[in-house]
């Protein structure tokens, strides 16, 4: 029996991939610093695990759950965006349960869209945004994100048929991978566009937490009027280091939540419940933990920059997100140059060219292992005699 046309074509998995090229270099026997992988390195904070192992042992845990989630992790979803962000969220009506915030992004599209419509995706992204566009079969368009404009969508460059055949655009703040981050001015752009060109917005929160030097993320929902015109995705996966446990929301407009929750009705019965709990716990408990994981990764972010400038490399350090966007040299292509540093340095990154076509000219680097590490792969790119 052969797969479906459907999974034929979809586009191929550009992380799997990487790993694959990671794997048979460390089988080989050699000491890979995989800077490549997205996959935070810390353990999940020990109240989190504790709240799961005692709901894990209550037998109301091995019922079903209810189809569209328990209200306490719901109420604790809106609860922690009222305390983060002063933004009021019905846990009944305005919250989506998700398998991760991947699950959201890639079901979206089957949730609320027709067949052949058009969505707008920012190049360079999340590369399984484009599962989502062959799972459905829509069509979409990229914005380009380039430097010259912080790699923030220019919408003045859209064209009149894209703003107005759009159904959904989907932003990522702090972005992966170019590490930047949005304000609130933006945002209401966004909004205004939103709802004279009736786009649905879809934001991808999954580094909300992480911010450097000061400043923290500004959630979409922020700006004035966000909810009337669409969600935000928020992941556990990176703020609480609980990225095997699948688990995520999404929170605001009321029928984008209905869609998927109805969605979800017919792929799920939800997560299970002590998952729930434990989530629940994590967003409302307090947050010394994720202020420790913050310091943890603007340490590492400066140590890493700061080696990068020494050796040469004209760098500039990320606002936002675990992942630092690097330009690569002249003469090389970004995959070219990823394929240097893992055959001639040991050190695996991600090329920008996976990320899209306005990738091109870059490497991400994942900020996930130590500090000495992270000064030694650039010790080892040094070595090179590149820069």
């Amino acid at each position: 029996m052969e797969i479906s046309n459907k999974l034929k074509q979809l586009p191929t998995q550009f992380f799997a991939t990487l790993v694959t090229k990671v794997n048979t270099a460390i089988e080989e026997g050699r000491d890979v610093i995989n800077l490549g992988q997205g996959n935070p390195d810390q353990p999940t904070p020990s109240h989190i695990v504790e709240a799961l192992q005692h709901a894990a042992a209550d037998p109301k845990s091995h019922k079903y759950s209810p189809f569209s989630g328990t209200y306490e992790f719901k109420k604790a979803a809106a609860d922690f965006y009222k305390r983060e962000y002063n933004i009021e969220i019905d846990p009944n009506t305005e919250v989506a349960v998700l398998f991760g915030t991947k699950i959201g992004l890639v079901e979206l599209p089957l949730a609320v869209m027709n067949e052949r419509e058009l969505m707008l995706l920012p190049d360079p992204g999340y590369p399984d945004y484009l599962s989502g566009v062959s799972l459905a079969n829509v069509k979409y368009e990229t914005m380009p994100l380039l430097e010259k404009n912080n790699f923030l969508p220019d919408y003045d460059v859209l064209t009149e048929e894209q703003k107005k055949n759009a159904k959904l655009l989907y932003l990522n703040y702090p972005n992966n991978p170019t590490g930047a981050t949005a304000d609130i001015p933006f945002f209401q752009d966004t909004v205004e566009l939103a709802k004279q060109y009736n786009i649905g917005i879809v934001h991808d929160f999954a580094y909300g937490a992480i911010g450097f030097d000061g400043e923290r993320p500004v959630s979409f929902l922020q700006a004035d009027g966000a909810k009337e015109v669409g969600i935000e995705l928020y992941t556990l996966s990176k703020t609480y280091n609980m990225a095997g446990w699948r688990v995520g929301f999404a929170v605001g407009n009321k029928k984008m939540i209905e869609a998927i929750n109805l969605l979800q009705d017919h792929l799920f019965v939800s997560l299970f419940p002590a998952v729930q709990y434990a989530g629940a716990k994590a967003l409302t408990s307090e947050q010394d933990c994720v202020d420790e994981l913050m310091k943890l990764y603007e340490g590492r972010r400066n140590a890493f920059i700061q080696e990068c400038k020494r050796i040469g490399w004209n760098v500039k350090a990320p606002k936002g997100s675990f992942f630092a966007w690097l330009p690569v040299p002249e003469k090389y292509s970004s995959e070219e140059f990823a394929d240097l540093l893992l055959d001639k340095a040991d050190v695996a990154v991600a090329a920008g060219k996976g990320f899209g076509e306005y990738g091109e000219g870059y490497i991400r680097v994942g900020l996930l292992v130590d500090e000495d590490r992270l000064v030694e792969a650039v010790q080892r790119i040094e070595k090179l005699e590149i820069f």
